[in-house]
This record gives C-alpha cells, sequence and structure tokens, in this order.
C-alpha cells in the first residue's frame, strides 16, 4: 500500500503531506546547525567516501560498496568499511566484524560485506566510534561508509548517492508522504549519482546487477541459477522486485515469489514450511546470512555483483585517488 502512496497512484498522501513538511523543515534545520557550527561535525584523520540514497527502501547500496572496496583494492588502498549495523543487537558497541560475527549482533549487510571482501569492518551507530575502532586496530588508508548520506556529524570527502532507476524518487516527497530522506535537488551536491536499472541521464553512472551461479548454502555447491528446477524464491529486502526480476532475466521462473520484511530474522521452522522435498529454496545473498546455521541441502542463494558504465566512472575513480594527497589533522 505505502508504495502505491508513494508512488503517486494514490492521492492518500495528501494526507500525510504536512507531516512530511514538518519532517523536511527538521531535517532542513538539523543540516543548517552542522554547517554552520551549531552542531560539532567530526573530521577523521583519513579520507572518507558515503554510499548513499536519498530514499527509503533497498536501491543497491551494499553491491556497490563491495564493487568500490574491490576497485580500490586493485589501487592498492587499503580500505575499512563502517556500517550503521541496522537491526543488529549487540550488548556493546562498536563492533568489529569478523568471519564468526552473526548478523543478529552486526546487521545482515555489515556480515555480507566482512565475507565477501575479507577487509576490516566496523559497526556501531555512532560512526566516528565505529571509525575509531578499525584505525586502532588496522593501518587503513581510506573509509568507506555503508549509508550515512545524511549523517552530518561525519565529515566527508566523497559522497555517493545510488537512485533505484525504475522507482527513482516516487512522488518525491519527504517521509511519510513520499520515500524521500532528502529532495532530489540534493543530486546536485554529491560527487557521482549512480543508478541502478531504469532510464539513466547524461550525468548518471548506469549500474546493471549480474548473477549467474547459485550456491547451495548447506555444502557450497555451485551451479546456473537456471538449472534450478521446482524454485520458490524469497526475498526479505528493501525492494524484493529487484530480485525476483534478477532472478527471472536468468532464465529462471520460480513457482513462486514470497516477500518477506526487509532485514528479517529467519527460523528453521518458517522457512522449511515453504517447500517440499523436490523443491528448491532460493534467497538473495543477504537473506542467506542470516540462515547458514540451519541450511538444509535445497536451500540456495543467488550472489549480485555490479558492473558500471559510462564515462563518468573515470572521473569518480580519480576524485578518489586525488584524495591521497589530501592533508588531514
Amino acid at each position: 500500500m505505502i508504495q502505491y502512496i508513494w508512488n503517486g497512484n494514490l492521492y492518500l498522501w495528501l494526507i500525510l503531506w504536512p507531516l512530511s513538511i514538518l519532517y523536511g523543515v527538521i531535517t532542513k534545520f538539523i543540516r543548517f546547525c552542522f554547517t554552520c557550527g551549531l552542531l560539532k561535525s567530526w573530521r577523521a584523520p583519513v579520507p572518507v567516501i558515503v554510499i548513499g540514497n536519498l530514499t527509503v527502501g533497498g536501491s543497491g547500496k551494499t553491491p556497490l560498496v563491495i564493487w568500490l572496496v574491490k576497485e580500490l583494492q586493485l589501487r592498492k588502498f587499503r580500505i575499512g568499511v563502517i556500517s550503521r549495523g541496522y537491526k543488529g543487537k549487540y550488548n556493546k558497541y562498536p563492533l568489529l566484524v569478523t568471519q564468526n560475527t552473526s548478523a543478529q549482533e552486526a546487521g545482515d549487510e555489515a556480515v555480507l560485506i566482512a565475507k565477501r571482501t575479507n577487509i576490516p569492518v566496523s559497526v556501531s551507530p555512532n560512526r566516528r566510534q565505529a571509525i575509531e575502532l578499525l584505525l586502532k586496530n588496522f593501518d587503513i588508508n581510506i573509509i568507506i561508509s555503508d549509508d550515512g548520506l545524511q549523517h552530518y556529524a561525519l565529515q566527508r570527502d566523497i559522497e555517493i548517492v545510488v537512485i533505484d532507476g525504475m522507482r527513482r524518487f516516487g512522488n518525491g516527497w519527504w517521509l511519510p508522504a513520499g520515500p524521500m530522506r532528502e529532495r532530489a535537488n540534493r543530486l546536485q551536491e554529491v560527487d557521482a549519482v549512480i543508478v541502478n536499472g531504469g532510464h539513466v541521464l547524461s550525468n548518471e553512472i548506469k549500474m546493471k546487477l549480474n548473477a549467474e551461479l547459485a550456491i547451495n548454502l548447506f555444502n557450497g555447491k555451485q551451479q546456473p541459477v537456471h538449472k534450478l528446477n521446482n524454485v520458490i524464491a524469497i526475498a526479505g529486502i528493501g525492494y524484493p522486485t529487484r530480485f525476483f526480476n534478477t532472478v527471472k532475466q536468468h532464465g529462471l521462473t520460480p513457482l513462486a515469489e514470497i516477500n518477506f520484511p526487509d532485514h528479517h530474522n529467519y527460523n528453521y521452522l518458517e522457512l522449511s514450511k515453504l517447500i517440499s522435498k523436490d523443491q528448491n529454496l532460493l534467497m538473495t545473498e543477504k537473506d542467506a546470512i542470516k540462515c547458514l546455521k540451519f541450511a538444509t541441502e535445497n536451500w540456495w542463494y543467488l550472489p549480485i555483483n555490479v558492473t558500471l558504465e559510462g564515462s563518468l566512472i573515470k572521473t569518480l575513480m580519480q576524485n578518489i585517488e586525488n584524495l591521497r594527497y589530501k592533508k588531514f589533522c
């Protein structure tokens, strides 16, 4: 229902419009306070790249973080990643993510990044504490923040915004009448705009999702996704439709597509009820992170990689390279 409202298909958003104005006034005032120094922001002793979005819901930030980590590794950067650790519950933050850290402790996105990249990842609602923990324990010369575009208490050197190209900005209004955390004119201030699918403007970078090999949660076996039979597909992400479309674009038509809430914590009983013995369960990699300990032989996940297209990629990477020579206090 809320997606229909945000996309302008229902005029119920008008009822919420006064709350959106209030939201916009508050967020603009908070940013003004940081800009003029009424609220203090912190400058890290190393460059900070923020990858975020203007809307709520999944846009593809985490796969882009993984892509950027690999690109910077090729350029000999020593990288650390920080995350808020959304939906993670740990008794004390900041938390260093290891191969044994659970998604329940650090959040699924932070654990996924750590497993895919094997680089230092730190989690805390306080991003300064997350960075300080990384710098205390590792020789790092650049930080990538997974989300945090609106976290103005942390100064940043590069801002990258990811847009879902199919949904764009819906009706364009602030929460709750629309999907916007900040209005679209914020794009004029960022260093790069990356569009995941859909229509791409001349000043934007196109991002494509690639997924070919499904991986078995139980034994690690790999096979082309289109060769799986009798598949029930599930997704507990911000925009499940994107995952289901990706599956079908790679030659597989599931018997059923089942949505779960974003960042849902699964259990064996609820998932085992969805399939029979001759069927296969297919999920996102982010979902799989939370199911590894109780998975069975007919459970699979589909890793997503991204490729970027366009001449503006070179400009973005050169801007990041230039950070090597920037002086930090």
